[in-house]
């Protein structure tokens, strides 16, 4: 029985992953043929990064990713602290109705925002850009911090806050030096977590995207409407690895915390 669960396992892992490792071997392939590998180059790495196109949309999903994923986590962070210290009854709600962006169709929330930004545009004279796409990236990422902090106020001893304020600390310096640091595993999770999905985005910012603000999911959607270039499996090579390497620290901490608490105890 084990024997057929590592077969079933291996067989998940590779239709997952060979078409990943197919387009990343391909990305250093000499020719553009998609099937044939004629000889290893970097040409198409050298020619990805003079492409001007890909590069600002490379910069324009950068910036609105770290933006957005700083901004929601400062946020999310004080949601959290709010959300935490509400009675049973309202908690449950405002928890539920936190979760509801995470649940909800990408496509629904991606309309709802386009014509929300419409409604204000007609009134306040303003374009669909990067502020449009900044609201709407802090607008999805905002629910994965809460999720993400929630757990760890669950950890915590709830009468911390209190014992450092009775020993002399203010309600600040005790959120700081004793608050934070319980909850800063999930924070940092949640930002990771906040930052891949901005980077990834495509539905939501396709509706809330301007012609003068153009996210890097965007840009390359619009270049498989004609034959794809290889230039773009060498981005998606580009991009692969700099998940897992989110993916490796996001996991790193989470184990180092764990251990640390565990050698607490």
């Amino acid at each position: 029985m084990k024997k057929l669960g590592k077969i079933y396992m291996t067989l998940v892992l590779l239709f997952l992953y060979v078409p990943i490792f197919v387009l990343i071997v391909f990305s250093f392939n000499e020719t553009k043929s998609r099937s044939v590998f004629s000889g290893f180059t970097l040409d198409w790495y050298s020619k990805l990064f003079h492409n001007r196109i890909i590069m600002d949309s490379l910069m324009n999903t950068i910036i609105i990713a770290v933006a957005a994923s700083i901004i929601s986590t400062i946020l999310g962070t004080f949601a959290a602290i709010g959300i935490n210290n509400m009675r049973k009854v309202p908690k449950s709600l405002v928890l539920n109705a936190t979760n509801m962006p995470i649940i909800n169709p990408e496509i629904v929330t991606g309309v709802s925002l386009m014509l929300l930004f419409v409604f204000f545009a007609a009134r306040m004279k303003f374009e669909f850009g990067f502020i449009t796409l900044l609201i709407a990236h802090i607008t999805f990422d905002v629910p994965y911090i809460i999720l993400n902090i929630m757990p760890k106020f669950k950890q915590m001893d709830p009468h911390l806050y209190e014992a450092a304020v009775d020993l002399g600390c203010s309600p600040m310096s005790a959120f700081r030096k004793v608050v934070l640091p319980e909850i800063m595993p999930g924070v940092v999770s949640g930002f990771l977590m906040a930052f891949t999905y901005s980077l990834d985005d495509f539905v939501v910012s396709y509706f809330t995207t301007g012609s003068t603000s153009q996210t890097l999911p965007i840009t390359i959607y619009s270049m498989t409407r004609r034959k794809v270039s290889p230039e773009i499996n060498a981005l998606s090579t580009i991009i692969f690895v700099v998940v897992v390497v989110i993916l490796i620290v996001k996991n790193t901490i989470e184990n180092r915390s764990r251990k640390a608490k565990g050698g607490e105890a």
